[in-house]
Formats: structure tokens, C-alpha cells, sequence
């Protein structure tokens, strides 16, 4: 059986993974496939950008936050796109291969993506289309990935950003979330049926989005528009690295980046939330986050894990303390939840770089 998402989101807000099935039968089984051998997964729903022509890499290194300029062919990464005040506005997995650059985001995000880029070319030698319509994106988790492709007749890039071109059209990128191993497969869109029953047939389990998002969340890998909210900066997710290089600059919000990188620390930080609560009582995307009777964060993702239990995401302050004992969710679905330590970056010990400098220049008699 196969139930597509609204079936499994609980959020008032629409589904963003409605267009793929949320299951095919028993997510429990689904996410143990994925932990343990492999299982693959439709993700046909995000939006695809292609960027070709010369230029495209030194164009695509000004206006996105990861250093690409010299991203070596065969190569993919994450990058973001940011508002003037650093805040976060897209976020795509980029994939370099064949003498073009594809950049997939989330479903819906594709269009004003693109109106960005296209806003952006001037006389850059860059060729931009939306490639939607003619890649599917599958993909496949688990440590039997390597089984599974070499069955399917797939090549298996080196980990963990490797591309491989596929003859035909599409690409097999590597990535390091949602489980030990995981590659996403982007195939035509008019074979992703044949693809689907190849890669079932080399031993992959059919599963779905719930099983994809619990391994994710366990990952704590953000996702845009679940993990993030209007305010979110990258420091507060854990992107800086993954998705932000810290010494280039020449993108729009990189003062931001670079002065809380160097001054001081973001206001609040992503962590993975424990729930007392019920199957059927689960708090919400965008719910509060309370300690004691005060708001200081906002549930993202919330998944039932096989080995977890409920879980959740959540961008909390700051100032919250690794023991606090707080309540996620309203109402009917209030639940007590504890933060996982392990999900929990103390702040060092050492003043930030920046605010070092900026205190030596304030001792009185400091020479100049």
C-alpha cells in the first residue's frame, strides 16, 4: 500500500511532501531499512535548476554562500541564498557534473529561486533553466547503497559530495545525511518509474517520506521552511560549513555571517527534542517551545522515530540550558520535552575571535 502525505502531517499549514507517498505500508519497517540494508525513497516532488555556460561557477560563487568558483567537476555541496540581513531564503543541494551545475530545492521553491538568479545574470556567460520537468530525484539510504547500485548498474561516487553523470541525462550525487550512506539519484523524469522498480529490484525496500524525515531529524539535518522560520540565520542550524563558507565573501548577506562568526554567538540554536507524548498528540511545525510559563523557541520537524520514540527539532534560545525541562506544542498536543544532550553544542570557553580584538582596542593605554 502506498498513502501519500497528508495522511501523516498533522500541520495546518500544507504538506510539503503531499505530492510523493508519506509510506508504503509500515514506516517502523520502512526506517529500519534505511538504518540497516537500504531502501529508496521518492523525492520527484523538488524543484531542479540547471546553470549552464562558462562563467557558471564564477557566477554562482557571487551569489551563493558556499565557495564554488573552483568546485572541481564531479562535485556536489549544499549552498544558501540569504537575505541582505544574513537571514536564510533558500537552500539547495548542488550537484556539478557534465558542464552544468544543478541546484534542487524543495518543491515550490524553484520559481522565485530562479527569478533570483535570472535578476542576476547581466552579462555573466551563463545559460539558467528550470530542469524540473526533466530530472526526478530518488533516493537512496542505508549501508547496502554500494549492493544496491552496482545491481541497479549505477556508479557509486566517493563519499562524501561525489557526482557521478548518468548516459542518458541525471546524476548520482553522495551525501552524508539521512544515514551512513546516501545518494541521490536524478534520473529522467519519463524512466523514474523503471528506475523505481531497477533499484527495488537490486534490493532496495520501497519507503517513504516518514521514513526519510525521521532519519533526517535523527541526522539533525535542518530543512528549510520546517527548521527554519523569517528570522533564521545559518549559525543557528548548524549550515556554517556544510552550506556556508566562512571565508569567502561577495554574496549578499555575508556581514551578517561574518560578525556573528567573529563578534559573537547567534541567538539561538537547533536541537533535538525528546517528547512525552502519544501518537496521536504530537506537536506541530511552528508550535511554541515553553520553559516554565516563558516562549524561548519553535518546534520544527516532528517525526516518530523507530528506536527514538517521538522527536522533534527545534530552534531554541540561546540561553536554555541542556537540562531544562520544557513543554513543546499547544494545548491538547503540549508535551513535556527534554533536550538530547548530544544534540547539544556548549559555547566554548574562548571569547569569539572578533570580540577579542574589539576588547584589546578598549583597554585604556592600548598603543595604536
Amino acid at each position: 500500500m502506498t498513502t501519500s502525505g497528508p495522511e501523516h502531517d498533522t500541520d495546518e499549514t500544507p504538506d510539503p511532501d503531499a505530492a510523493v507517498p508519506a509510506h508504503h505500508g509500515d514506516p517502523p519497517a520502512e526506517q529500519r531499512a534505511m538504518a540497516r540494508s537500504a531502501a529508496v525513497v521518492d523525492r520527484s516532488h523538488r524543484d531542479v535548476l540547471a546553470v549552464a555556460g562558462d562563467e557558471r561557477l564564477s557566477w554562482l560563487h557571487l551569489l551563493l554562500t558556499q565557495h564554488v568558483s573552483e568546485l572541481p567537476p564531479d562535485t556536489g555541496t549544499e549552498a544558501l541564498v540569504l537575505d541582505g540581513q544574513g537571514r536564510v531564503l533558500h537552500h539547495m543541494a548542488v550537484a556539478s557534473t557534465g558542464g552544468t551545475v544543478y541546484l534542487d530545492t524543495e518543491s515550490g521553491e524553484g520559481a522565485a529561486l530562479l527569478d533570483y538568479l535570472r535578476k542576476m545574470v547581466f552579462w555573466s556567460a551563463v545559460e539558467l533553466r528550470d530542469a524540473t520537468a526533466e530530472l526526478a530525484v530518488l533516493s537512496v539510504v542505508g549501508p547496502e547503497v554500494p549492493a544496491v547500485l552496482e545491481k541497479a548498474g549505477l556508479p557509486l561516487p566517493p563519499a562524501p559530495h561525489g557526482v557521478a553523470g548518468l548516459e542518458g541525462g541525471g546524476f548520482v550525487r553522495r551525501t552524508p545525511w539521512p544515514g551512513r550512506d546516501a545518494v541521490d539519484v536524478a534520473v529522467p523524469r519519463d524512466a523514474k518509474d523503471t528506475w523505481w522498480s531497477t533499484l527495488t529490484a537490486a534490493g532496495a525496500r520501497a519507503a517513504g517520506t516518514m521514513a526519510f524525515e525521521a532519519l533526517r531529524v535523527e541526522s539533525r539535518a535542518p530543512r528549510l521552511h520546517r527548521d527554519t522560520d523569517e528570522r533564521t540565520i545559518p549559525h543557528e542550524v548548524g549550515w556554517i560549513g556544510p552550506a556556508v563558507h566562512l571565508t569567502k565573501g561577495c554574496y549578499r548577506g555575508q556581514e551578517t555571517v561574518a560578525r556573528v562568526a567573529n563578534l559573537g554567538r547567534p541567538p539561538r540554536r537547533q536541537v533535538l527534542l525528546h517528547l512525552d507524548a502519544g501518537d496521536e498528540d504530537l506537536p506541530r511545525t511552528g508550535d511554541p517551545v515553553h520553559r516554565g510559563d516563558r516562549q524561548v523557541g519553535r518546534v520544527g520537524t516532528v517525526v516518530q522515530h523507530h528506536e527514538l520514540g517521538p522527536v522533534a527539532l527545534a530552534l531554541v534560545k540561546r540561553s536554555v540550558p541542556v537540562d531544562a525541562e520544557l513543554t513543546a506544542g499547544l494545548e491538547e498536543r503540549a508535551s513535556p520535552a527534554s533536550i538530547d544532550p548530544d544534540s547539544y553544542e556548549a559555547d566554548p570557553d574562548r571569547t569569539p575571535p572578533g570580540r577579542a580584538v574589539r576588547g584589546q582596542a578598549a583597554r585604556p593605554g592600548r598603543r595604536t
